[in-house]
């Protein structure tokens, strides 16, 4: 049966012969020549679609397995981890680089994060979310570790996910600067990865209790 290339980080489409790759764009963002390889590749191979993907990303669409190699070769981009049991993505909002609502720099604290952990391997797909103001435009609510930007600093969100059981994440700590949410994080992400049980960190919230939840972090 004709399945994913994990290989080649190349996605199975629905024709059931054609491939999509999704580069790598950390916090959503994408040079002018890393955008214009993106084109010529698209265009080399036949492909007659680029996909915006809610994760802030650009899926070359309709690949043939023979041209996967040298798609990759020629992007000179790093795959993104689109699939599999890890962190995923981590959604970026303007922040204070661009947006004139914004209270945090939501771009820098995003890109530190997702050179650490994006692709790191977890006991289910992991998400995460940075958002500069209470605005929430990267969804922070709704992602495994959510990060929200307020006057007095940031709060932090942990168990969220849409999907089939949609589940709005805890609000865990509030008014913490840059410093003090990569810590945060970091102890999370350790802990859910002392438990094997393989489904969401919102389950895992759910079935010990939040308090619970907050005590092993040292958060009560």
């Amino acid at each position: 049966m004709v399945k994913d290339l994990l290989n080649k980080s190349a996605i199975l489409q629905r024709d059931k012969c054609s491939y999509a790759i999704v580069p790598q764009t950390p916090a959503g963002i994408v040079s002018p020549g890393e955008l214009q390889r993106i084109v010529d590749v698209a265009r080399k191979y036949g492909v007659e679609v680029l996909k915006f993907t809610s994760a802030q990303r650009i899926a070359i669409v309709g690949l043939k397995e023979e041209d996967l190699d040298n798609a990759w070769l020629e992007l000179e981009m790093e795959p993104a981890s689109a699939i599999g049991k890890c962190v995923r993505s981590i959604k970026v909002c303007p922040g204070t680089t661009f947006c004139k609502r914004a209270q945090q720099d939501a771009v820098s604290l995003g890109s530190i994060i997702d050179e650490k952990y994006h692709g790191v391997q977890l006991p289910s797909k992991f998400k995460m979310a940075v958002s500069g103001c209470m605005n929430s435009c990267s969804e922070p609510a709704v992602k495994d570790i959510g990060i929200m930007g307020t006057p007095r600093g940031y709060t932090v969100m942990v168990g969220g996910n849409a999907g089939i059981r949609p589940r709005l994440g805890d609000v865990i700590s509030e008014g913490l600067n840059e410093t003090e949410v990569l810590e945060l994080i970091e102890k999370i992400i350790g802990m859910y990865k002392g438990y094997a049980k393989r489904y969401r960190i919102g389950r895992l919230i759910d079935d010990m209790g939040l308090d619970n939840f907050k005590k092993e972090l040292g958060l009560i």
